[in-house]
């Protein structure tokens, strides 16, 4: 660069313009100046990387995760440190509530990014659509920042950030949000998966927020292990327990950590229920079976149940991956995060956490043998998987019969060689079965009064089944 042939030889442009070079190069990132802000500095790095900001095009990257682990205070650390290379910013928080919240919630935030960008607060929008007329006009006269922050509809960013442009070469879009399908809509150039905090991270956020320092006071190592193994690396629960235990004695960390066993942190739980609350009802009613259900089953056996139980599996899935609330892998199955289980158990409980034969699924051993033993069962419930059972078959059976709407059952006996005598007589299964896993089945056939109509998946190996209906009856076609 020479000084003569650059900005006119205005030598204050010229140095800034070395300095914002040099900058742009090395990737100068420096977070001391909030002292929470811990593990942020290589995610911050990876995210301005793909920025390339010394590229003249324009840009929108994405970040996406789970609700409360870490993506505006990501998006608010990339957006201080590289705001001052940028003519014009903006950053615009909660996107989906106040778009949601109001009808002028658009149109407002339009505003908001105008006035900003252009720093005049004399802008006046009319309505969404004369906000998506202005923008596409005075934005491109200015190379802008502008972060989106929780964001859930493509509505949302065609009225925020429709087109590339609609904005001056070097402009740069970061979108943060819960659900990649809304990225990959918008053609993004990049999305970033925001990974959880390490123990080691975890431990450090969480001794800044509950001893005022990095390093926990002494004798509290074993209660801090067992803080960090609950919060799973979600910064948002790291943040509220912190803040919630400092100054308190040793006895109130005990009770509240045994508290939590039963009592998932509300704040918590709130925030992610905002994904389940943007699904369609038939998702909601797949991710509550896949929690409750079908964690760590590999993807083509969840499909082929959920599908027997009439649901569209294959998109159904692949949403919830979207949205943060489940991973898919070829080796563990399906899995979630252990927050995201409390909170599908939390909904399942619903009104009724201390009656169990109110809930819709029945998952936990002792819960299911108290129904099944007492015949409290009701036709509220539609799947159950009892593992490692010693219950007597006969027990089962009996137990089934007031659970009438029953659609899915899958009965695991207790590991070991448990011979019975069964009766044939007192077997029952009901009618509105669509699916039936029962390995090692000790009856010879299903029962008499076993319509199977809507059965569609059946699953009994080594069983001891020898025809399906008694006599060779054929029920069904």
């Amino acid at each position: 660069m020479e000084l003569k042939n650059t900005f006119n030889g205005h030598e204050a442009k010229f140095i800034q313009q070395i300095v914002q070079d040099v900058s742009l190069k090395l990737h100068l990132i420096n977070l001391s100046i909030d002292r929470k802000l811990v593990g942020m500095e290589t995610r911050v790095r990876d995210v301005i990387s793909s920025l390339e900001l010394d590229l003249d095009d324009v840009r929108m990257i994405g970040i996406k995760g789970i609700g409360g682990g870490g993506k505006t205070t990501l998006a608010r650390a990339i957006f201080d440190h590289i705001s001052i290379w940028f003519e014009g910013k903006s950053f615009v928080e909660d996107v989906r509530e106040v778009s949601k919240g109001s009808l002028y919630g658009l149109k407002d935030l339009q505003k908001q990014i105008l006035s900003s960008v252009l720093n005049d607060q004399t802008i006046v929008v009319a309505g969404v659509s004369d906000g998506k007329s202005m923008m596409k006009r005075m934005m491109p006269n200015r190379k802008v920042l502008v972060v989106l922050d929780d964001v859930d509809d493509i509505d949302q960013l065609e009225a925020l950030a429709g087109e590339p442009t609609w904005f001056k070469p070097g402009s740069r879009i970061i979108i943060t949000t819960r659900d990649e399908q809304v990225l990959v809509a918008q053609r993004v150039n990049v999305i970033h998966d925001v990974t959880l905090l390490s123990d080691e991270e975890a431990i450090c956020l969480f001794s800044r927020y509950a001893f005022g320092r990095e390093i926990p006071d002494q004798g509290y190592e074993e209660l801090l292990g067992k803080v960090i193994h609950y919060a799973a690396g979600l910064p948002l629960t790291i943040k509220v327990l912190g803040s919630h235990l400092c100054g308190r004695t040793e006895h109130e960390w005990v009770d509240t950590i045994e508290r939590l066993k039963t009592i998932p942190l509300e704040k918590t739980l709130k925030r992610l229920e905002l994904s389940y609350n943007g699904l369609e009802n038939d998702e909601k009613e797949i991710f509550l079976d896949v929690v409750c259900i079908l964690k760590g089953e590999m993807k083509d056996d969840s499909i082929r149940i959920l599908e027997s139980c009439g649901f569209k599996a294959h998109i159904g899935l692949r949403v919830l991956e979207q949205k943060s609330l489940i991973t898919i892998s070829d080796y563990d199955g399906l899995r979630f995060h252990d927050h995201i289980e409390e909170m599908g158990w939390n909904i399942v409980r619903g009104l009724h956490p201390l009656e169990p034969s109110k809930h819709s699924r029945l998952w936990i051993k002792e819960e299911i043998e108290d129904i099944l033993v007492n015949e409290l069962g009701t036709e509220v419930t539609r799947s159950i998987k009892l593992k490692y059972t010693s219950l007597h078959p006969t027990t089962i059976m009996r137990g089934l019969r007031k659970m009438r709407e029953l659609r899915f059952l899958s009965v695991h006996v207790h590991e070991g060689d448990i011979v019975w005598a069964v009766d044939e007589v007192c077997q029952y299964l009901p009618d509105a079965l669509q699916s039936l896993h029962w390995p090692e089945y000790p009856f010879r056939s299903l029962p008499q009064t076993f319509q199977a109509n809507k059965l569609v998946n059946l699953e009994m190996v080594e069983s001891n089944i020898s025809e399906l209906w008694e006599g060779g009856e054929k029920k069904v076609e």
